[in-house]
């Protein structure tokens, strides 16, 4: 089991920006490194949808709609994740979950989320 803790979440006017931050408290440096990570997001009514990751190369991939806007970055020696956000959108209100699969064994842990609320 691995626990990750995400915070940074909040209100915003649209046009503002949140940095958002997964920590793995317990987790080794050498699997922190070895994982993929990413943040996922769920708004009311619909599925949850992949924001953003970043493989254990570092390779980043992010989806259509927050390309331009977000950054993925991660911390080895924090063994942190962020997710910075800029140039928020209404339709960016969601929960935002940090999610970790395992180099090993390919299975995904996620965090509780954090709420991300953006007015117009």
């Amino acid at each position: 089991q691995v626990e990750l803790e995400e915070s940074g979440g909040g209100s915003v006017q649209a046009g503002g920006s949140l940095r958002l931050s997964c920590v793995a408290p317990r987790i080794i440096t050498s699997t922190f490194n070895g994982n993929t990570w990413a943040w996922y997001r769920q708004a009311p009514g619909k599925q949850r949808e992949l924001v953003a990751s970043i493989s254990s190369g570092g390779t980043t991939d992010y989806a259509d709609s927050v390309k331009g806007r977000f950054t993925i970055v991660r911390d080895s020696p924090r063994k942190r994740v962020y997710l910075q956000m800029n140039s928020l959108l209404p339709e960016d209100t969601a929960a935002y979950f940090c999610v970790t699969r395992m180099r090993d064994t390919n299975a995904d842990y996620s965090g509780p989320g954090t709420q991300v609320t953006v007015s117009s």
